[in-house]
């Protein structure tokens, strides 16, 4: 695991200042996206029912951090196999982890307001361990193909010659 954790931070190392102005503004959209809605940041658009839980902030940050890396991962480079699974789930997660349970309308249309409370506040820590799992493991994957796989550069459209004959 932690031999994985190097290559993954030597990886990160090789990014261009490109790839860091996309994970930097990619993690700033997470964090509007998701703390917007949640009024896990404090906005005049939303008002959130239950107070906001001391570990949602943690979480809320590291989801932007994971998904605006995860994003600069496609800057330089075609993507080939995808992990958007796990990040679109992983983002997922991490937004019904950090948001209001009794808001959530899903939530409360499935399990009513009660149920909410009852049964849907309490798994929220597990939903954002787990959102944050898939959002890192996205981002190793990611960092693996990058490895694997660098870029070659584009030389522009390449026309074939036939060979002459003799």
């Amino acid at each position: 695991m932690f031999g994985s954790l190097r290559e993954s931070l030597r990886q990160l190392s090789t990014f261009s200042r490109r790839q860091w102005l996309v994970a930097g503004a990619g993690a700033l959209a997470t964090a509007l996206l998701t703390g917007l809605p949640t009024d896990v940041f404090p906005n005049p658009f939303y008002t959130r029912m239950t107070p906001v839980l001391w570990w949602n902030y943690p979480v809320w940050a590291l989801t932007a951090v994971l998904a605006g890396l995860v994003l600069a991962t496609y800057v330089r480079r075609v993507p080939i196999d995808s992990s958007a699974g796990a990040t679109l789930g992983g983002g997922l997660m991490s937004l019904f982890a950090v948001g209001c349970p009794v808001c959530n309308k899903l939530v409360v249309a499935l399990i009513g307001v009660g149920g909410a409370l009852s049964f849907f506040a309490p798994v929220q820590p597990y939903l954002a361990a787990a959102g944050l799992a898939l959002l890192a493991v996205s981002l190793a994957a990611r960092l693996r193909q990058l490895e694997r796989c660098p870029a070659v550069s584009y030389a522009g459209p390449q026309m074939a010659v036939p060979k002459a004959r003799r």
